[in-house]
Protein backbone atom coordinates (compact mmCIF):
# COMPACT_ATOMS: atom_id res chain seq x y z
CA UNK A 1 0.00 0.00 0.00
CA UNK A 2 1.52 3.18 -1.08
CA UNK A 3 1.18 6.27 1.05
CA UNK A 4 -1.23 7.78 -0.91
CA UNK A 5 -3.86 4.75 -0.68
CA UNK A 6 -2.89 5.18 2.90
CA UNK A 7 -4.19 8.59 3.55
CA UNK A 8 -6.88 7.82 1.47
CA UNK A 9 -8.08 4.90 3.71
CA UNK A 10 -7.30 7.10 6.92
CA UNK A 11 -9.39 9.58 5.21
CA UNK A 12 -12.66 7.42 4.91
CA UNK A 13 -12.13 5.99 8.76
CA UNK A 14 -12.07 9.59 10.38
CA UNK A 15 -15.36 10.31 8.33
CA UNK A 16 -17.28 7.06 9.70
CA UNK A 17 -15.84 7.96 13.31
CA UNK A 18 -17.05 11.37 12.45
CA UNK A 19 -20.69 10.15 12.18
CA UNK A 20 -20.05 7.85 14.75
CA UNK A 21 -18.60 9.80 17.31
CA UNK A 22 -20.29 12.83 19.19
CA UNK A 23 -16.99 14.52 20.55
CA UNK A 24 -15.32 15.91 17.48
CA UNK A 25 -11.89 16.35 19.58
CA UNK A 26 -11.41 13.00 19.80
CA UNK A 27 -12.19 12.49 16.41
CA UNK A 28 -9.54 15.03 15.40
CA UNK A 29 -7.27 13.65 18.23
CA UNK A 30 -6.97 10.64 16.36
CA UNK A 31 -6.87 11.96 12.43
CA UNK A 32 -3.37 12.96 14.16
CA UNK A 33 -2.11 9.95 15.43
CA UNK A 34 -0.62 7.71 12.86
CA UNK A 35 -1.74 4.09 13.34
CA UNK A 36 0.26 2.72 11.02
CA UNK A 37 2.96 3.57 13.11
CA UNK A 38 1.60 1.36 16.10
CA UNK A 39 0.74 -2.08 13.75
CA UNK A 40 3.37 -5.12 13.01
CA UNK A 41 4.61 -4.38 9.02
CA UNK A 42 2.48 -6.88 7.83
CA UNK A 43 -0.59 -5.60 8.65
CA UNK A 44 0.65 -1.67 7.79
CA UNK A 45 -1.62 -2.03 4.97
CA UNK A 46 -4.52 -2.58 7.44
CA UNK A 47 -4.04 0.33 9.48
CA UNK A 48 -6.95 2.37 8.93
CA UNK A 49 -9.43 -0.39 8.76
CA UNK A 50 -11.95 -0.32 11.01
CA UNK A 51 -10.88 -3.79 13.18
CA UNK A 52 -8.58 -4.57 15.75
CA UNK A 53 -5.01 -6.13 14.19
CA UNK A 54 -2.77 -8.52 16.36
CA UNK A 55 0.17 -7.13 17.63
CA UNK A 56 1.81 -10.19 19.02
CA UNK A 57 1.73 -11.96 22.52
CA UNK A 58 -1.82 -12.81 22.16
CA UNK A 59 -2.81 -9.19 21.95
CA UNK A 60 -4.48 -6.48 19.08
CA UNK A 61 -4.45 -2.97 18.81
CA UNK A 62 -8.56 -2.38 19.09
CA UNK A 63 -10.88 -1.40 16.60
CA UNK A 64 -10.82 2.68 16.09
CA UNK A 65 -14.50 2.66 16.85
CA UNK A 66 -14.04 1.54 20.20
CA UNK A 67 -11.12 3.45 20.68
CA UNK A 68 -12.82 6.24 19.93
CA UNK A 69 -16.01 5.23 22.23
CA UNK A 70 -14.30 4.66 25.31
CA UNK A 71 -11.77 7.74 25.37
CA UNK A 72 -15.37 9.78 24.67
CA UNK A 73 -16.29 8.53 27.22
CA UNK A 74 -14.04 9.76 29.51
CA UNK A 75 -15.17 13.42 28.91
CA UNK A 76 -11.49 14.87 28.72
CA UNK A 77 -11.25 18.44 28.99
CA UNK A 78 -7.27 18.41 28.66
CA UNK A 79 -6.04 19.35 32.12
CA UNK A 80 -6.78 15.77 33.29
CA UNK A 81 -3.76 13.11 34.41
CA UNK A 82 -5.13 9.31 32.54
CA UNK A 83 -4.47 6.22 33.71
CA UNK A 84 -4.29 3.99 31.07
CA UNK A 85 -4.48 0.05 31.61
CA UNK A 86 -2.95 -2.07 28.99
CA UNK A 87 -0.52 -0.22 26.68
CA UNK A 88 -0.78 -3.00 23.89
CA UNK A 89 1.05 -0.92 20.93
CA UNK A 90 0.69 2.44 22.75
CA UNK A 91 -1.95 3.72 19.77
CA UNK A 92 -4.77 4.66 22.67
CA UNK A 93 -2.16 6.13 24.61
CA UNK A 94 -1.35 7.98 21.56
CA UNK A 95 -5.15 9.45 21.51
CA UNK A 96 -4.84 10.61 24.77
CA UNK A 97 -1.88 12.09 25.00
CA UNK A 98 -3.62 14.79 22.45
CA UNK A 99 -6.43 15.01 24.80
CA UNK A 100 -4.93 14.93 28.63
CA UNK A 101 -2.48 16.88 30.14
CA UNK A 102 -0.32 13.63 31.83
CA UNK A 103 -0.90 9.83 30.66
CA UNK A 104 0.22 6.94 32.55
CA UNK A 105 0.22 3.39 31.20
CA UNK A 106 0.92 0.37 32.32
CA UNK A 107 1.51 -3.02 30.27
CA UNK A 108 1.73 -6.56 31.54
CA UNK A 109 3.89 -8.19 28.65
CA UNK A 110 7.35 -6.17 28.92
CA UNK A 111 8.22 -6.32 25.17
CA UNK A 112 5.05 -4.84 24.49
CA UNK A 113 5.66 -1.92 26.74
CA UNK A 114 9.42 -1.62 25.60
CA UNK A 115 8.38 -1.25 22.07
CA UNK A 116 5.13 0.96 23.00
CA UNK A 117 7.43 3.77 24.93
CA UNK A 118 10.42 3.43 21.81
CA UNK A 119 7.12 4.26 19.44
CA UNK A 120 5.53 7.39 21.54
CA UNK A 121 9.06 8.94 22.10
CA UNK A 122 9.95 8.54 18.32
CA UNK A 123 6.80 10.17 17.70
CA UNK A 124 7.05 12.93 20.28
CA UNK A 125 4.59 12.36 22.89
CA UNK A 126 6.51 13.63 25.71
CA UNK A 127 3.53 13.69 28.55
CA UNK A 128 2.94 10.00 28.30
CA UNK A 129 4.86 7.53 31.15
CA UNK A 130 5.06 3.75 30.08
CA UNK A 131 5.74 1.35 32.95
CA UNK A 132 5.66 -2.45 33.16
CA UNK A 133 2.27 -3.45 35.31
CA UNK A 134 2.55 -5.31 38.89
CA UNK A 135 0.24 -7.77 40.53
CA UNK A 136 -1.90 -4.67 42.23
CA UNK A 137 -4.06 -3.21 39.60
CA UNK A 138 -3.07 0.32 38.68
CA UNK A 139 -0.59 2.41 38.87
CA UNK A 140 -0.24 3.75 42.74
CA UNK A 141 2.30 5.91 42.44
CA UNK A 142 0.61 8.90 40.44
CA UNK A 143 -3.16 8.07 42.12
CA UNK A 144 -5.75 9.94 42.13
CA UNK A 145 -5.97 10.20 38.52
CA UNK A 146 -9.03 12.38 36.54
CA UNK A 147 -9.84 9.16 34.67
CA UNK A 148 -8.80 5.97 33.89
CA UNK A 149 -9.18 3.57 30.75
CA UNK A 150 -8.96 -0.21 31.24
CA UNK A 151 -8.12 -2.08 27.57
CA UNK A 152 -8.97 -5.54 28.98
CA UNK A 153 -11.84 -7.35 30.57
CA UNK A 154 -12.56 -7.99 33.93
CA UNK A 155 -14.92 -10.09 35.68
CA UNK A 156 -16.70 -6.83 37.81
CA UNK A 157 -15.50 -3.41 38.55
CA UNK A 158 -12.19 -2.98 40.43
CA UNK A 159 -12.66 -1.85 43.86
CA UNK A 160 -8.64 -0.94 43.80
CA UNK A 161 -9.14 1.24 40.90
CA UNK A 162 -12.18 3.00 41.69
CA UNK A 163 -9.59 4.04 44.84
CA UNK A 164 -7.05 5.35 42.69
CA UNK A 165 -10.15 7.71 40.90
CA UNK A 166 -10.43 11.15 41.70
CA UNK A 167 -13.99 12.37 43.12
CA UNK A 168 -16.01 12.97 39.82
CA UNK A 169 -13.72 11.42 37.72
CA UNK A 170 -14.23 8.70 35.03
CA UNK A 171 -13.82 5.16 35.17
CA UNK A 172 -14.31 2.94 31.51
CA UNK A 173 -13.76 -0.40 31.39
CA UNK A 174 -15.11 -3.95 30.09
CA UNK A 175 -16.53 -6.51 32.71
CA UNK A 176 -18.00 -10.07 31.53
CA UNK A 177 -16.86 -12.85 31.11
CA UNK A 178 -13.74 -14.01 29.13
CA UNK A 179 -15.76 -14.23 25.70
CA UNK A 180 -17.91 -11.12 26.29
CA UNK A 181 -17.94 -8.27 28.50
CA UNK A 182 -19.77 -5.26 28.56
CA UNK A 183 -18.25 -1.62 28.24
CA UNK A 184 -19.14 0.19 31.49
CA UNK A 185 -18.63 3.70 32.89
CA UNK A 186 -18.49 4.55 35.97
CA UNK A 187 -18.51 7.96 37.04
CA UNK A 188 -16.95 8.30 41.21
CA UNK A 189 -19.75 10.53 43.40
CA UNK A 190 -19.53 10.93 46.71
CA UNK A 191 -23.04 10.54 47.25
CA UNK A 192 -23.09 7.33 44.72
CA UNK A 193 -21.40 6.03 41.98
CA UNK A 194 -23.31 6.65 38.66
CA UNK A 195 -23.04 3.58 36.33
CA UNK A 196 -23.60 3.53 32.82
CA UNK A 197 -23.32 0.55 29.79
CA UNK A 198 -22.26 1.61 27.07
CA UNK A 199 -23.06 -1.21 24.81
CA UNK A 200 -21.21 -5.13 24.19
CA UNK A 201 -17.65 -5.64 23.64
CA UNK A 202 -14.64 -8.31 23.65
CA UNK A 203 -11.25 -7.79 24.76
CA UNK A 204 -8.53 -9.84 26.47
CA UNK A 205 -8.80 -10.33 30.34
CA UNK A 206 -7.24 -8.22 32.75
CA UNK A 207 -4.77 -10.24 34.67
CA UNK A 208 -4.45 -9.18 38.16
CA UNK A 209 -5.66 -9.13 41.44
CA UNK A 210 -9.10 -7.81 41.42
CA UNK A 211 -9.35 -9.09 38.00
CA UNK A 212 -8.47 -12.49 36.48
CA UNK A 213 -5.73 -14.35 37.54
CA UNK A 214 -3.24 -15.69 35.43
Amino acid sequence: MTGMDLEKAKAELIKHLGWEIADKRVVEAMKRVPREAFVPQEYYHAAYEDRPLSIGFGQTISQPFIVALMIQALELKGNEKVLELGTGSGYEAAVLAELANQVVTVEIIPELAESAKLVLEKLGYSNVEVHVAGKTLGWLEDAPYDAIIVSAGAPSIPQILLGQLSWGGRLVIPVGSHWQQELMKISKDKEGNKVENLGACYFVPLIGEGAWKE
